[in-house]
């Protein structure tokens, strides 16, 4: 599963949990003996407030909490044989294509036939373990990023909801495959915030530097057309910036 299908699944992901949270929340408000109509949401007008707008980064607040870097160092460990499986198959591969272009010139017809059949063979057993490794690495991401997601979103719906917010945007996905063209961070972005109070309910300690070690090489592929290694990526730092609009 590539990183834009991931974003898709945490963004319904997050929908439907903080829809549930809603409703869940509702029900349990009392009821009088006579129905009340639901007050209209406020809206801004020339004398009133303005709506306040924060923004979250999903995919960070989940993968930079205590528990997503854990989870993460945990998968990039469990990977790691077989990284290291992929990284011996290329580079035997290498070795025989640096052997095709050294002595092509000097191999008989049936010997030259013999090589280039092996490398054949090998590059396509190569290939097809290297993209079952990249789809069993972002399905296992995935679901590391959803279990997180159903406990972090009642959180952020509740941030927003003590601090004033009127609405929480996505900010994961970057312009212009996002809508948002410019904001804040600074000034508007909850994130910070909300993994600090989800690090202080869930008790799991920040996990030891692990330097080089969390982000192992991938095996780099052999041929041309093949997609970039799958691994787990380390989440990005939380420190506040501005995004400046394009020109």
């Amino acid at each position: 599963m590539t990183s834009k299908s991931l974003r898709v699944v945490l963004t319904v992901a997050v929908v439907f949990t903080i829809s549930a949270f809603s409703q869940t929340t509702s029900a349990s408000a009392p009821s009088g003996s006579t129905a009340t109509p639901a007050t209209p949401a406020p809206t801004a007008s020339a004398t009133g407030p303005a709506l306040k707008v924060g923004t979250i980064n999903i995919q960070e607040a989940i993968f930079g909490s205590n528990e997503g870097r854990k989870e993460m160092d945990a998968l990039v460990k469990k990977v790691e044989p077989k990284q290291n499986e992929l990284k011996s198959q290329n580079d035997e591969l290498e070795a025989l294509k640096k052997q095709l272009n050294t002595q092509q010139a000097s191999l008989n017809e049936d010997a030259l036939a013999n090589l280039k059949k092996q490398i054949e063979t090998k590059q396509k057993t190569f290939d097809r373990a290297y993209q079952d490794f990249q789809e069993d690495v972002n399905n296992q991401r995935q679901e590391i990023g959803t279990k997180i997601l159903q406990k972090v979103a009642p959180m952020i719906m509740k941030y927003a909801q003590d601090n004033g917010y009127g609405m929480i945007v996505d900010t994961s996905t970057p312009w212009p495959q996002s809508p948002i063209l410019w904001w804040n961070q600074e000034a508007v972005d909850i994130t910070k915030p909300v993994v600090e109070q989800y690090n202080a309910q869930s008790g799991v300690p920040a996990p030891a530097a692990s330097g080089a070690a969390a982000k192992p090489p991938a095996p780099k592929p052999t041929t041309g057309n093949a997609a970039p290694a799958a691994k787990p990526p380390a989440p990005k730092p939380s420190t506040p910036q501005t995004t400046t609009p394009p020109k």
